[in-house]
């Protein structure tokens, strides 16, 4: 039997790069899909098609999950659509990376709003239908940098670390009700967005991880895999660390 047979999942955010690779994954192992994209119409139709191609139902919603009327209004339409949510994935993010002398309120703040506030947005939207379940899985893509901090990075590193507070908040006030809620932390994942760094840049990365390589998508996915089935039934609160040994 597959994995998430008979199970609705939320990802924002999927795409491309890790949310596209989640949402892969979970339809190999038989999940139904609901996907956020905020830009290409015909890249996010031709990747419903796709999804559905694999036997299951695959919807995609031009959504921001950063704003929270629309947040509400996307989850609305899916549980109408779908009836249920069983896992959630928050993996919509942003950078805007620079130095702190020289960042911008408009960089710090789109950086909060898109990694952190969507992840109050959706999931705040999503606890009435999980309640009601008394059952449910919430996913927060967080970040090695939410750690251990990057320079150049402090918006990004502040909205990842609020991340991993949030989640470990959440899972103490809704573990009574059966509802789970645990952090990713990827490492140094080869996606679009690091295949645009300076190759000196890749090479730093990649001599602090003792696999000395980068990740895949599907290296993030299979760990959301874990954790939205039944095999992580006792699992909660926990920042799941994705990064070929960095954090060790």
């Amino acid at each position: 039997m597959k994995l998430l047979e008979g199970k609705v999942a939320i990802i924002t955010g999927a795409t491309r790069g890790i949310g596209r690779g989640i949402a892969e994954v979970f339809a190999r192992n038989g999940a139904n899909i609901a996907f956020t994209y905020v830009s290409s119409d015909d890249a996010a139709k031709a990747f419903e098609n796709e999804l559905n191609a694999m036997g299951i139902k695959a919807k995609g919603y031009k959504s921001n999950a950063a704003d929270y009327t629309a947040a509400e209004a996307f989850i609305n339409a899916v549980v109408e659509e779908f009836g249920q949510i069983d896992a959630i994935i928050n993996n919509a993010g942003i950078t805007r990376d620079g130095l702190l002398m020289r960042m911008s309120e408009e960089n710090w703040d789109d950086v909060m709003n898109v990694n952190l506030k969507s992840v109050f947005n959706i999931t705040k939207h999503a606890l009435k239908t999980l309640l009601k379940q008394r059952s449910g899985s919430i996913i927060n893509m967080s970040s090695v940098v939410g750690i251990e901090g990057n320079a150049g990075q402090s918006n990004y590193a502040a909205s990842k670390a609020g991340i991993i507070g949030f989640t470990k908040s959440i899972a103490q006030e809704l573990g009574s009700r059966n509802i789970r809620c645990n952090a990713v932390c990827p490492g140094f994942i080869e996606t679009e967005m690091t295949a645009d760094l300076d190759e000196s840049v890749k090479a730093g990365w990649l001599e602090d991880i003792p696999m000395k390589r980068g990740g895949s998508p599907e290296d993030v996915a299979n760990m959301c895999l874990f954790l939205a089935s039944d095999l992580s039934t006792y699992v909660s609160g926990q920042t799941m660390n994705v990064c070929g040994g960095m954090q060790t």
